[in-house]
């Protein structure tokens, strides 16, 4: 539903779309050519679409600071153990985090640097 009411805001503001068909072919191509290819995208926009659900983007939060066993998470999270292993195997499966085991313990962290760079600039935006 939340789509359909963006759309129609959309339609409604006729200043955001161009009025005349003019397309600038040299931009065009630069632009086609500046682009990843079609499966690298999908891939990011998989990442993304990961990274838009708020538990697992509390998860990663969470994660910048230090790694954490899947009991911590639970705790500061306010979910179950299962819950948070459930959203780590779908941060694990793309990528974003990594982990490793202590005896009996799976600690949890970040799966590299870009993960925090992600996070980071996304907050900067949001907060300004």
């Amino acid at each position: 539903m939340y789509w359909d009411i963006k759309m129609i805001k959309v339609e409604k503001d006729k200043r955001a779309v161009c009025e005349v068909l003019c397309i600038n072919e040299r931009k065009v191509a630069s632009a086609r050519q500046a682009m990843k290819p079609d499966a690298t995208l999908f891939k990011l926009a998989a990442s993304f679409k990961v990274l838009g659900d708020p538990t697992r983007t509390k998860i990663i939060s969470a994660l910048l600071q230090e790694e954490l066993c899947v009991c911590d998470l639970a705790s500061l999270i306010g979910i179950s153990q299962s819950a948070i292993s459930h959203q780590l195997r779908v941060l694990r499966n793309m990528n974003l985090v990594k982990y490793r085991k202590d005896g009996r313990i799976a600690y949890y962290s970040l799966d590299d640097d870009h993960i925090s760079f992600i996070l980071m600039a996304g907050l900067k935006h949001v907060e300004e």
